[in-house]
This record gives structure tokens, sequence and C-alpha cells, in this order.
């Protein structure tokens, strides 16, 4: 009792250092021992706990949809359809099956999601790589997630004070790809079939072709590949079709969505003067945008999302 006396009071201090809207009160933020539970009031145990005040997130959630490529997965040739249009895709359906069958003589045949503990509700942080991580002092509160997913070429050494240190879980595709350590799952985003002959070549012989990644370093045994059909249904459902395709992290955020019961945001958003610059890297184009990607909308939705308590969105320094 005295212990839970103890977790309690120092989970008070360090939400006392946090803004209504997301941001420190204090950024020297440095107890290694508090444990985090993100959501108030969030009292759901291993169930995802939806209410009537998700609105969103009720009108858009679909619990049937796999998130993850499996052995057993059955995509449909519409849905190849529309993946293959991404990025003008000339291969067709069955060069596409046979890839995908190929990924799991090397890959888990189903996906490692893990098991939730009972009674306790899983937690995650989505991390993007927004410029706004820069000064936020939000490491500590990151790595008391359960699950930690990071993106794309965002690093974490000399900034381990704004983004933290741990990562279960690292989104990329091949052109943005780096190497993991041997506890993180490499979480795959396939635009086209090259990008699924990637996967097994860049872990074995190495894959050599133009703004790829040839080789990277990471477990073969916790490789996930996301699904197509997931692609496609944050586009029609969550996006409205808005833009070409979504971006990596807006497509990781509704990932976490399926697969976590309490989402804490960080590094998403523009910067002040509205430039989509990184926390790692020098902006030197001052109207950096976000390519083929509705970024505006994006954000739109995440803020609906933050506005009825479905995720909480810290908007950093």
């Amino acid at each position: 009792l005295l212990l839970e006396k103890k977790q309690k009071k120092k989970t008070l201090q360090i939400k006392a250092k946090i803004k209504k809207d997301g941001s420190l009160r204090d950024k020297n933020i440095r107890d290694e021992n508090v444990l985090i539970k993100s959501t108030q009031g969030n009292q759901c145990g291993c169930k995802k706990c939806f209410s009537k005040d998700d609105k969103l997130l009720m009108s858009c959630f679909n619990p049937s949809i796999e998130p993850f490529l499996s052995v057993n997965t059955k995509l449909s040739e519409n849905v190849f359809q529309w993946w293959k249009r991404i990025q003008y895709e000339r291969r067709d359906f069955s060069y596409y099956k046979a890839t995908v069958a190929k990924l799991f003589t090397m890959f888990p045949s189903i996906p490692d999601l893990g098991k939730p503990s009972p009674g306790k509700c899983r937690t995650c942080a989505v991390v993007g790589n927004s410029v706004n991580l820069k000064g936020s002092g939000y490491g500590p509160l990151i790595d008391h997630h359960d699950i930690i997913i990071r993106m794309n070429a965002g690093p974490t050494k000399g900034y381990e004070k704004d983004v933290g240190t741990r990562t279960t879980h690292h989104v990329m595709y091949p052109e943005s790809a780096v190497d993991l350590d041997n506890s993180t799952h490499l979480v795959v985003f396939a635009f086209k079939i090259q990008d699924l002959e990637w996967s097994t070549k860049a872990l074995t012989t190495g894959f050599y072709v133009k703004k790829v990644t040839p080789k990277i370093k990471a477990n073969k045994d916790l490789v996930m590949v996301v699904n197509p059909a997931f692609m496609k249904y944050v586009h029609e459902v969550w996006m409205k079709r808005r833009g070409t395709y979504p971006s990596t992290g807006f497509m990781t955020l509704v990932l976490a969505l399926h697969v976590c019961d309490e989402v804490d945001v960080f590094g998403f958003g523009a910067d002040s003067n509205r430039n989509w610059s990184h926390y790692f890297e020098v902006l030197k184009n001052k109207k950096y945008g976000t390519g083929p990607h509705s970024g505006t909308n994006e954000y739109r939705v995440l803020k609906q999302l933050a506005n009825e308590k479905t995720v909480k969105l810290y908007k950093g320094s």
C-alpha cells in the first residue's frame, strides 16, 4: 500500500508538469522511475475502452481489418489494384502473391503482436519526427510506454532528452531504412512490389537499386509487413480519399489505435512557420511540404482524435 501511494504521488507530480495542451511546464523531467498512465480515467483493463464521446473513432474504426500481412491473408484483387497505383506498379497480381509467399519463408507466418497484461491497458507512444520535439523534454514520458513506435530515419542518439531511448517498433520503407537492434520490431510499409523484395534481401544478400538503403541490420523474427488492405482502409475511411495516399506517420497512428489500448502522440505537425521539418535536420528548403500526402487534413483528424480524448497529443516546444 505504501508503495502504491508513493507511485501515485510521483505520477501526480509528473502530470502536474504537463499543460492541458500537452506541452511541458518543466522541461527537466528526469525521474526514470515514474510510471505514466497517459489517458486520464481510462480504466479499461486489457480491452479497448471506447465511448460514445469517441465519435470519429466510432465512425471510422473497423476491427475486422488486419493491420499486418500473415501467411493467411487473402488480399483481394480490388485492393491490389488500388495499391499498385500508389507508385505505378507494373507487375501483376500473380507476381505480387508469389512475392508475398516468399516473405513467409523467412519472416514469421503470423505477426508478433505480443500479449497484453491481464487487467492492464497496453500504452503506446507514437513518435513522429517533427521539429516540435526539439527542446520538449518528452524523453522520460516516451520511455515509460509499453510500446514505443518510431518511424523512418528518426534517431534517438543525441536527442535522448527530447525523444527518449527505447524503441519497440520501428516503421520504415526502403528509402528511409536504418539499422535496428535485435529486440526491435521492423515494421515495413511496402508501397510497391520492389519494397516487398527489399524486405527479405536487405536482411541477407543486399538489394542494390537507386535511392534504397541496400542492407540493414534487423531481427528477421521480429519483422512485420503492413497489409495493403489496411493502407487502403486508412486512405478511404479515415482520410476520405484526400491526398494520393496517407503518410507513414498517419497510417502508424491508425495502426496504433488497432493494437493499443491507450495512444499518446509525439512529434506530429508543422513548425511555427508551417514548415514540415524534422527535429534531427537543419531545414534547408523553407517550403518543405508533405509531398503526395494531405498533411493539413491528417493533422486535423489527429486534433479531432485528441479533442475527443481518443488519443493524447503532445505538441512539444
